[in-house]
């Protein structure tokens, strides 16, 4: 890149990953709370709070593969300063809500605006980086956004996690992201290699370009069982340890304590092994550890020994989530890479099969039952991502391969040089 493409694209990462931090506080501060609100303020019982809280995220997971083909077309910046925006206003609503409707109204503002918001950074960041600062640079999105939410729940607890004042600083906090984003990311990236057929598609065509890859296919059923392993590992864990050991509310919180503390020393150390060896065999790496650590859980009996495992599990996630990121890059193109980011982000779908399933095994078998299924799926998950590594790229309209976003045409424009922003 030009110089001053280079200095303006680390200028963008930088904010990119200091915002993640900063509203990973900020939903942490609040999100945390919600189940609890809903319970006192409004009197609702578990099985109606459990759906309400999930109709957000799952309208969002449907949203997010739209937002990042869009911001295709019109550019990363209009997207994000708009999500980033209703998200703020999601949350203000949600301090101020004094009716169900309005409580659930602001919670589906919120949580779509999030979904739409998340697919949409990750482009934005493989635009700004060049292609070996990219896993660094994922590496530190997810620390800091584990930070975020370790220490969100505490701040709001400080502030006072039964008043309105948290969700307000958390909706003044988004708003100022957003305005960050609209004064400093440009409205156009020039300088990219000549668009191919996928840009000069409509929408919906392109998302549908981009689900014809079968290489994305599978790794978005690799990812749909990865996050139904580890997305929601505290809602079917808590309820195994709080039915099965003394003291069990004690137990998870250790486990609870024991996954952040590792998802933070061990992060750096995992981006180096990824360097290593490469997103590919780290996926696997990181599927083992998950099926070991659920392995583990099913036959641990105490304490020490599901913290041990808790150990193992947490070390596959910090392998998993930043190489599939970077394997998700490597298969995309300047002009589709938001199509591609939106499209893996139907992976979010684990989030709800996890509990549900979990929930389901739990009820029907047991916790060995329950742990040996998710073990199933870490297994399934690691066979996906190979298939998908083994795919080829598809072919354009042409028939030459790879022309939506295959390597091929990738590793071409990563040759001549990053776009730059105008």
């Amino acid at each position: 890149m030009r110089a001053r493409g280079e200095k303006l694209g680390q200028t963008i990462v930088l904010l990119l990953i200091a915002g993640a931090g900063a509203l990973a506080i900020a939903r942490g501060m609040t999100l945390t709370f919600l189940a609890i609100r809903l319970q006192r303020d409004f009197g609702l019982g578990p099985a109606t709070i459990g759906m309400l809280i999930g109709a957000g995220p799952l309208l969002g997971a449907c949203a997010s593969p739209f937002a990042g083909t869009l911001s295709d077309r019109i550019g990363r910046r209009i997207v994000l300063t708009v999500a980033l925006a209703f998200a703020g206003l999601g949350l203000i609503g949600l301090g101020l809500a004094q009716s169900v409707a309005a409580f659930t109204l602001a919670h589906i503002v919120s949580s779509v605006a999030a979904a739409v918001y998340e697919p949409v950074a990750r482009a934005l960041m493989s635009d700004a980086a060049p292609e070996r600062l990219r896993l660094r640079m994922f590496s530190w999105r997810y620390l800091v956004i584990n930070a975020g939410w370790a220490v969100g729940p505490m701040i709001g607890i400080a502030i006072g996690a039964n008043s309105a004042a948290p969700f307000i600083i958390a909706g003044v906090v988004h708003f100022a992201f957003s305005a960050a984003i609209f004064a400093i990311v440009p409205a156009v990236l020039l300088g990219s290699a000549a668009a191919g057929a996928a840009s000069q598609l409509p929408g919906l065509r392109r998302l549908g370009a981009a689900l014809r890859d079968r290489r994305l296919v599978f790794y978005l059923g690799g990812g749909i069982l990865l996050l139904a392993v580890y997305g929601q590992w505290s809602v079917t864990l808590s309820q195994y340890v709080t039915a099965n050991l003394e003291d069990g509310v004690k137990v998870f919180a250790w486990l609870v304590t024991t996954n952040a503390t590792v998802v933070v020393l061990a992060t750096a150390p995992a981006r180096l092994l990824i360097e290593k060896i490469g997103p590919m065999k780290a996926m696997v790496v990181g599927c083992l550890l998950f099926l070991g650590g659920e392995v583990g859980f099913a036959f641990a009996t105490s304490a020490t020994m599901l913290i041990g495992f808790m150990v193992l599990f947490t070390v596959g996630e910090v392998l998993v989530v930043p190489a599939e990121y970077v394997l998700v890059d490597k298969i995309a193109s300047d002009d589709n890479r938001g199509a591609y980011f939106g499209a893996h982000s139907l992976a979010s779908v684990g989030n709800f099969l996890g509990p549900l399933l979990g929930g389901l095994a739990l009820g029907a078998f047991g916790g060995q039952g329950m742990f040996m299924l998710f073990a199933v799926l870490a297994a399934g998950s690691a066979v996906l991502f190979a298939l998908g590594h083994a795919s080829p790229p598809p072919a354009s309209l042409d028939g030459r391969a790879a022309g939506l976003g295959g390597e091929v045409a990738g590793d071409a424009m990563h040759r001549m040089g990053r776009p730059v922003f105008a």
